[in-house]
């Protein structure tokens, strides 16, 4: 099937380079390969596909073994080559009017993101979720996404597969790759078993934040050290980080962050651990295309003070908050800590998702709705 992201990135590559980040095994390949196929070639011109992890290709890349009729050209895990972003800049910058230019990793590639850059203005970079509810293959109802979505995932292969004795194997596989060889070879970290103890800790608190002293005391290591792996995970596509907001927030909590996996069977707990994983992710995706493709800054925080006083998810555009969002399993009563922060900070949505959820209701700017109603379309985000 083709992913969401398909015409967009044809439509980019008409101006610029495209660099299309995500995890490990959510389909950029497939991805790559579909926009290969239809790319609105010129007359005698086709496209190209490199992957440095073979290593025939990894010396037609440094070699630049392609042809005059290879009108688009698509690096995959370049970013595995030290010098990738210079080296892709002079090839861009000499051959710019002649080839277009498509770069795939499992690894950040928002490179700019990161700190001044000579890339800055040669490519547009789009990040790949894996399947949710707002993207779901044909043939597969919205009941039965959400199942496979709680139980395997959404990462395509198990999510297709639909056996949780295969998801489980492949999940197994995915976590040594991404431990044991991306971790490795591009960070330069070898303490791989401390580190896969830390993922370990981490799966049991998804929802709960996170402090890292604590974490830390118990492997043993030291807090800074905690912290570098924490980004370094981030930067792998394993986890993502959702900070707290503290403007216009008294008493807030100030630095505990609460850790969610982009693979919902990552997550090591009950049903409402697994759900509010599964809300985050989610809305992150859709957070993340609006931010690639408007140009909007957008950011997934929550909210928590030091009365104990909680609400799952706030939603900001730049810099200001204009959701609020509350993931429960069956407790269908609006969350007190969502109504207070409903007229406290007054958003333009305040809604609370329950998964299981006989009928939806409103009281004013407050919604009580199932997943499916919310993240099928995203049109209440609309403003």
């Amino acid at each position: 099937m083709y992913r969401y992201l398909h015409p967009l990135i044809i439509r980019d590559l008409q101006k610029k380079m495209v660099f299309v980040g995500g995890p490990r095994q959510c389909g950029k390949t497939t991805l790559a390969e579909n926009i290969i196929k239809d790319f609105p070639y010129k007359t005698n011109r086709n496209g190209i596909y490199f992957d440095w992890d073979f290593d025939s290709d990894r010396k037609k890349i440094l070699n630049h073994l392609w042809g005059e009729e290879n009108e688009l050209i698509v690096f995959d895990e370049l970013h595995k080559y030290k010098r990738w972003k210079n080296w892709i800049k002079g090839v861009f910058d000499k051959t710019k009017h002649d080839h277009r230019y498509l770069v795939t990793g499992s690894a950040r590639l928002d490179v700019y993101r990161r700190g001044g850059d000579s890339l800055l203005g040669r490519y547009h970079y789009w990040r790949l979720h894996p399947f949710t509810l707002s993207e779901l293959p044909k043939g597969i109802t919205l009941k039965d996404g959400l199942d496979r979505l709680m139980t395997l995932g959404g990462f395509p292969e198990p999510f297709l597969d639909g056996s949780e004795t295969e998801a489980r194997r492949w999940r197994k596989e995915r976590f040594d790759k991404v431990l044991k060889d991306d971790v490795r070879d591009l960070e330069g970290l070898h303490d791989i078993q401390t580190l896969s103890l830390f993922v370990d800790l981490l799966r049991h608190r998804v929802g709960s934040p996170i402090v890292l002293n604590s974490i830390a005391n118990e492997l043993q290591i030291s807090p800074v050290t905690a912290k570098n792996w924490l980004a370094i995970l981030e930067r792998m596509y394993l986890v993502f980080v959702v900070r707290p907001i503290t403007r216009d927030i008294p008493r807030a909590v100030l630095k505990p962050p609460k850790v969610f996996f982009y693979d919902n069977s990552d997550v090591i707990g009950d049903e409402g651990a697994r759900f509010e994983n599964l809300v985050a992710t989610s809305l992150l995706k859709e957070l993340q295309f609006r931010e690639d493709s408007e140009g909007y800054e957008y950011e997934l925080r929550y909210i928590r003070d030091k009365d104990g006083r909680e609400v799952d998810f706030a939603l900001v555009r730049d810099q200001k908050l204009f959701g609020l969002v509350e993931a429960k399993c069956s407790d269908t009563h609006i969350s007190t800590s969502l109504k207070y922060y409903a007229e406290k900070l007054s958003p333009l949505f305040a809604l609370q998702t329950v998964l299981h959820l006989r009928n939806s209701f409103s009281s004013g700017k407050l919604s009580v709705k199932s997943p499916i109603e919310c993240f099928q379309s995203f049109k209440w985000l609309d403003f």
